[in-house]
């Protein structure tokens, strides 16, 4: 691999931002791309890291001379460092906007915790668009290595630096982003007495990637209380390590569940978590068609949220064990279906589940499509088989 600089969509949304606020808030999690995507775009501006001691000492001393020490405003990063940041900035908004005339542009980046997004959500409701980066979208490493095997985009999951180093790096970076950034933000949020505990939780949150989330298995498992694997959970969430996909529920006659199912935002590190360090482990891994519905799972997340939009998304199960992976609601409330399968040779029976959604949902449903890891291709007006690497178009 090299250092070719992989452009991100996000930034056709960030560029309109300012048209409308005064203030950016871009989070997702620590070494996503938002630095760098920042810094690239508004060169302009100042740049201060809360990261950095000296520079935190001086925002907490003063934060209203801070935020006015430059007269065309800031990139502020590691926000959640000073999560209060954002009640100066309020006022400094508010002032601005009663006053008229041209407008500081503050771009404030964080790696989302619950103090954060309290912050954002009661002092700047209104005042500021608030926009997700995540790893970088299939699409996005298609620009730049368009002939990269699945395999390995399962392994380098996301992070743009993993893109930039060699295996034996990925391994190193891996292991550095899980010790510095992921332990460290736990133990910061609260207190683990016993991180043994913690490590044997979150390898086993990777195990379970594309299954049900549920508390009381992972207690047993552990050895720890159910609210504490709920605290945990909603932490790793709160990081952007994990998230739940939420069942699709409605009356329509059927049992269905209501226990989400659990996926890591990236799959690199999913998979690190597993222990597997090579493609040929991985091709072999019984856990490989879990990471690949995880990695198109992420992208579907990708699409809307490069766009600024909401990600409108569930999946379906009922107690007949009949099950489809992921259902977009449209903004019309029209329906979507996909089927996400591993396998490079389509089979006909890849289509069971969407035509037993068919027959329940009816007119609900305006289109099925599978999603595999081969390159034949079928569309018509309803159904479709396709590359995952298809997705982008078939959302458009």
């Amino acid at each position: 691999m090299d250092n070719k600089l992989i452009n991100r969509q996000l930034l056709s949304s960030i560029t309109n931002i300012f048209r409308y606020f005064s203030v950016l808030t871009l989070t997702g999690p620590r070494q996503s791309g938002k630095t760098t995507l920042c810094r690239k775009l508004f060169a302009e501006l100042p740049y201060y890291n809360l990261e950095d001691s000296a520079t935190l000492a001086m925002v907490q001393h003063d934060p209203k001379a801070f935020l006015t020490k430059h007269s065309e405003g800031m990139i502020i990063d590691e926000a959640q460092r000073f999560p209060e940041i954002f009640s100066y900035l309020q006022v400094l908004v508010d002032e601005q906007n009663f006053a008229g005339g041209q407008r500081s542009k503050y771009i404030v980046t964080g790696s989302a915790n619950f103090a954060l997004m309290q912050q954002v959500s009661q002092s700047m409701a209104g005042r500021t668009a608030v926009l997700t980066l995540l790893p970088l979208a299939s699409e996005e490493i298609d620009s730049v290595y368009p002939h990269t095997s699945t395999d390995m985009r399962i392994l380098r999951g996301g992070y743009p630096a993993i893109w930039q180093t060699d295996d034996e790096g990925r391994h190193l970076l891996l292991s550095n982003y899980y010790t510095t950034y992921v332990e460290r933000d736990l133990r910061s949020m609260i207190n683990i007495k016993e991180l043994s505990q913690f490590h044997t939780f979150i390898r086993l949150c990777a195990g379970r990637i594309g299954s049900e989330c549920i508390a009381s298995n992972l207690a047993t498992e552990v050895g720890v209380s159910v609210p504490t694997i709920q605290s945990w959970i909603s932490i790793l969430e709160a990081s952007y390590v994990i998230y739940r996909l939420q069942p699709y529920y409605a009356n329509i006659g059927k049992r269905l569940t209501k226990t989400p199912k659990l996926y890591f935002y990236d799959t690199g590190l999913a998979a690190w978590l597993m222990g597997i360090r090579s493609e040929e482990q991985l091709a072999l891994h019984p856990l490989r068609g879990n990471l690949f519905e995880n990695m198109v799972v992420n992208d579907f997340y990708k699409h809307f949220y490069n766009r600024g939009e909401r990600a409108d998304l569930y999946f379906y199960r009922d107690q007949g064990k009949h099950e489809v992976d992921v259902l977009q609601v449209t903004p019309e409330g029209n329906l979507h279906a996909f089927e996400i399968k591993s396998g490079k040779t389509y089979r006909t029976d890849y289509f069971d589940g969407l035509q037993y959604l068919q027959k329940t949902l009816k007119e609900r449903l305006v289109s099925t499509c599978v999603l595999y890891d081969g390159d034949q291709e079928h569309v018509q007006d309803f159904d479709a088989y396709c590359s995952y690497r298809s997705l982008p178009e078939l959302l458009k």
